[in-house]
């Protein structure tokens, strides 16, 4: 952690021995979460007063927690100012393409948070080990990706990039909760049993991916997510310990009174409508 002054460097050291050993109970969890979600608030206010441009990547194997990540990163913040980027299957045109060009497209502006949930690092793997490029391409691919990455970081785009590593076993038990609970059926993709056999194809792809693309420039940050709700609070709080976000002075805000200039009974006007039951 950098040793920035306020609540991070406080949320990370205080208390820490109760997460040392053992699942974390909900209630600290939340506890934790809220403090974190509070400083990407102020995060946030800094990105729109100082016209950043932050691009955030999220990789890693399937069923490794990236939605969960993501989910507690942006519950909080606005929607216009952290916007997340998840590319359906290209089409045919898209296919004609330079093959990063569809993503580009969704860079941001200025005072804006991109999130990819995948990008273009697909071709260094699930295009890959299913088939869905070729060996030249993905060389192709290894070899421009850190030039390509180079331009949008010298053109003032900070970008940060974090793999989700998930363990074997609990690879395994997230899919066969995936198969048997109804509520989770939707997270099961037509890639993820696929991908699930072919675990040391991706293994493989992962570390010929990590070798090109690993760079100083354009870091990959690791993030082990066997503990869904650790993996929550640890990339939150690193993603805060590298931004050199400062509190952006607030103007003082006062809610005003309701005026009785055109006052009438603006709850009968509407007595007869059509309210759904209250069955709660």
């Amino acid at each position: 952690m950098d040793d920035k002054p306020g609540a991070v460097s406080d949320l990370v050291e205080a208390e820490s021995e109760k997460f040392e050993t053992g699942k974390i109970k909900n209630k600290a969890y939340l506890k934790k979460l809220r403090k974190l979600q509070a400083e990407l608030c102020t995060m946030q206010e800094w990105v729109k007063e100082t016209g950043q441009r932050i691009v955030i990547v999220f990789e890693g194997r399937d069923a490794a927690g990236k939605g969960g990540v993501i989910r507690a990163l942006t519950e909080k913040v606005s929607p216009r100012i952290f916007r997340v980027v998840a590319l359906p299957a290209p089409s045919d045109r898209q296919k004609s393409q330079i093959y990063i060009q569809r993503y580009i497209e969704h860079f941001p502006a200025a005072g804006e948070v991109v999130i990819f949930d995948r990008s273009w690092y697909n071709r260094a793997g699930v295009e890959y080990v299913m088939g869905f490029c070729t060996k030249e391409q993905r060389r192709t691919f290894l070899e421009l990706c850190p030039k390509i990455e180079n331009v949008f970081i010298g053109n003032g785009i900070t970008l940060i990039k974090y793999w989700l590593e998930v363990g074997n076993e609990e690879q395994k038990k997230r899919f066969e909760a995936r198969i048997e609970d109804r509520l989770r059926q939707w997270k099961l993709s037509a890639m993820d049993l696929p991908s699930r056999e072919r675990w040391y194809e991706y293994s493989r792809a992962r570390d010929v991916m990590f070798e090109a693309t690993d760079t100083d420039e354009s870091p990959w940050h690791i993030v082990r997510s066997d503990d869904q709700k650790r993996a929550r609070l640890n990339c939150i709080a690193h993603l805060l310990s590298i931004t050199p976000y400062e509190p952006v002075p607030r103007p003082e805000v006062k809610l005003p009174k309701r005026s009785t200039k055109h006052a009438y009974d603006d709850e009968a006007t509407i007595s007869g409508r059509r309210w759904i039951p209250e069955k709660f």
